[in-house]
């Protein structure tokens, strides 16, 4: 054991070191008289035990204490500190400095001598343990497991106090928020673990666009969260954001899978947008809802604007929670007519609600049901209300119409759908090749894999399925032979009132053959005048739905003028 006594009297070391001599300790005894010659004695020497004076010449010995404490490297050395004083308060004073033990020199013999030595190792190992455990502790309830990363508390705590210090700094600071593209896709078709790869692998690829001075936090799930601090301007963070994207365009490598995984990423800077932590937050959580409403796999910079939006699709969402749970939403139906006879073939069910009697409309409150996914809820709603329609007309009226309702890619994603469709039509005794469900091209861009199961098992089920709004900018032939695709609307743009040009003609008559030459029903949306009609009699459509015909209808109009 190597001892390191440091006391400026001569008698005084002498004692300790025959009191040393008597004991049953092996040990070297290095003496010296100061502490500044004790730190140049303990740089390039370990030493087990510090015997140490308490009055010292120059500086004393807490001052040497608290020096110790930021020596690492001195972390198992144990320290007791002697004086002729036998005041407490100069006990305890040592020992919160960081004294193992203190012991009065006049009491100092072999016994005493090396039971306080024998304890205060045994005292500093306690110590050592504990800071370990506290230190793991802390690494807990600050780290996310998963990634290493600070976690959700963590990073409120450190940017609360990096508003703090921006304030005074008069300096910028960008709050990044980070939404994982699909990432539920890839959860529920490889599985959590696979997920949890993922994670780990993005991790890597955005820390390698940063510098390291910035906070990088995982806030749960597929959420991250980085804090840009010393900004000069916006352009900034814009920068670091556009590297982020980049960086996850290359597609990921997990065991056997080959996974695309981009990211939505929104933008508050303060103090432009706010110097409160929740609001800068909520902000970014707007900005970042924004790009993934404009197409996801870019960024966006929180604005005034935005919040304007946000407030009015919040004040949407309640009220289509309340439309909900009071009954209020009611179906129109458009009629689907004939081209042959010009008779009606069947319907469209059209969603509707009233906030103080005016018509809310559906390209307004259909996206906010979607982002809420209260769509699931309001399109059973609607299969259900359309079902029960249809078999009163069929039953009642000897009617033989056919049902069209809209699926919402967010409703693809509902697990209960299958089954929910499958009992409303045993319910109400509705053959299911009656119900026709109408898809746009973007709800088969979502999720594919998924997708397709659950148009395969619409398809199952007997119930034909319609290609909505073909001819826009997502058409591709290959979902006619991907999917179960029976019906294809044309959209209405593509008619000759909503698309005044020479060649209207030609390019709408391309598409229909093509679409009859894969034995496909089509339907021309968007009937408006004559010409729109002629030209579709004169191409050989089968049926068309506009306002030529019939704009949606209640059940009292549509059953007086088509009934």
């Amino acid at each position: 054991m190597n001892i390191l006594i440091v006391d400026d009297d001569k008698i005084d070391r002498e004692m300790i070191v025959r009191a040393l001599t008597r004991s049953n300790i092996l040990c070297n005894i290095t003496q010296v008289d100061m502490v500044d010659r004790a730190l140049e004695v303990l740089a390039h020497t370990a030493f087990d035990v510090v015997l140490l004076d308490y009055n010292l010449p120059q500086r004393n010995g807490i001052e040497l204490l608290i020096e110790l404490k930021d020596m690492p490297a001195k972390e198992n050395t144990v320290v007791i500190m002697t004086s002729t004083s036998k005041e407490d308060d100069l006990a305890t004073s040592s020992i919160n400095a960081g004294a193992q033990d203190f012991l009065v020199k006049t009491e100092i013999n072999a016994f005493r001598l090396q039971r306080a030595i024998a304890n205060a190792q045994v005292r500093a190992s306690l110590e050592q343990e504990l800071l370990r455990s506290h230190q793991r502790t802390k690494e807990l309830a600050e780290r996310d497991n998963l990634t290493g990363l600070a976690n959700r508390y963590y990073f409120d705590e450190s940017l609360c106090h990096e508003i703090k210090k921006q304030q005074r700094d008069k300096s910028k600071l960008a709050l990044l928020l980070i939404d994982l593209d699909y990432f539920k896709f890839v959860n529920d078709n490889y599985g959590h673990d696979i997920g949890d790869q993922l994670l780990i692998a993005v991790t890597k690829r955005i820390t390698s666009c940063l510098r390291g001075s910035e906070l990088f936090a995982r806030l749960g799930g597929d959420e991250f969260a980085i804090t840009l601090t010393n900004l000069e301007s916006a352009f900034g963070a814009s920068t670091v954001a556009k590297r982020i994207i980049e960086s996850l365009q290359k597609p990921f490598e997990i065991g056997h899978h080959v996974i695309t995984s981009g990211a939505s990423i929104g933008i508050s800077l303060c103090p432009s947008d706010s110097t409160d932590v929740k609001e800068l937050f909520k902000y970014a959580d707007i900005a970042m809802y924004r790009s993934k409403s404009d197409g996801r796999n870019q960024f966006c910079f929180f604005e005034a604007k935005m919040q304007e939006t946000f407030l009015e699709n919040f004040l949407i969402e309640n009220q289509l929670r309340s439309a909900l749970t009071n009954d209020e939403f009611y179906l129109l139906y458009q009629p689907v007519i004939s081209t042959l006879n010009g008779k009606i073939t069947g319907v469209e069910a059209l969603i509707r609600f009233e906030i103080e009697d005016i018509t809310q409309r559906p390209d307004i409150f259909i996206p906010i049901a979607e982002k809420s996914r209260l769509i699931i809820e309001i399109g059973r709603w609607v299969i259900a209300e359309a079902i029960k329609q249809l078999s009163y007309w069929q039953k009642i009226q000897g009617s033989t119409l056919t049902m069209s309702i809209n699926l919402s890619s967010i409703q693809l994603s509902d697990e209960g759908l299958i089954e929910s469709i499958e009992s409303t039509l045993i319910k109400h005794g509705v053959n299911a090749s009656h119900i026709e469900f109408e898809l746009t091209e973007t709800a088969l861009l979502v999720e594919q894999e998924n997708t397709t199961k659950m148009i395969q098992s619409i398809s199952d089920l007997g119930c034909k399925i319609s290609l909505d709004d073909f001819g826009t900018g997502f058409s591709s032939i290959s979902h006619l032979h991907r999917f179960p695709i029976n019906t294809v609307k044309v959209d209405k743009s593509l008619m000759p009132s909503a698309l005044p040009k020479e060649n209207t003609k030609p390019f709408l008559a391309g598409l229909v053959v093509m679409i009859q030459s894969l034995e496909l029903d089509i339907i021309a949306e968007g009937i408006e005048t004559e010409i729109d009609l002629n030209l579709c009699i004169e191409l050989g459509v089968n049926k068309m739905q506009g306002y030529y015909f019939d704009k949606p209808l209640t059940v009292h109009e549509l059953e007086s003028r088509y009934l």
